[in-house]
């Protein structure tokens, strides 16, 4: 049974860790979109 509480404590642990990862990419992905430089000569309208 000790070792079942320690599977399942351990697969939470790594779904935790994951989440992270995947919320701080994410945010990292924000802040590179929001400071990416434009290159001269490009125009967003048509």
């Amino acid at each position: 049974m000790k070792k079942f509480l320690l599977v399942a404590l351990a697969a939470v642990a790594g779904l935790f860790v994951y989440r992270q990862i995947q919320a701080d990419r994410a945010e990292q992905d924000l802040w590179t979109e929001a400071t990416d430089t434009v290159p001269a000569g490009s125009s967003t309208s048509a």
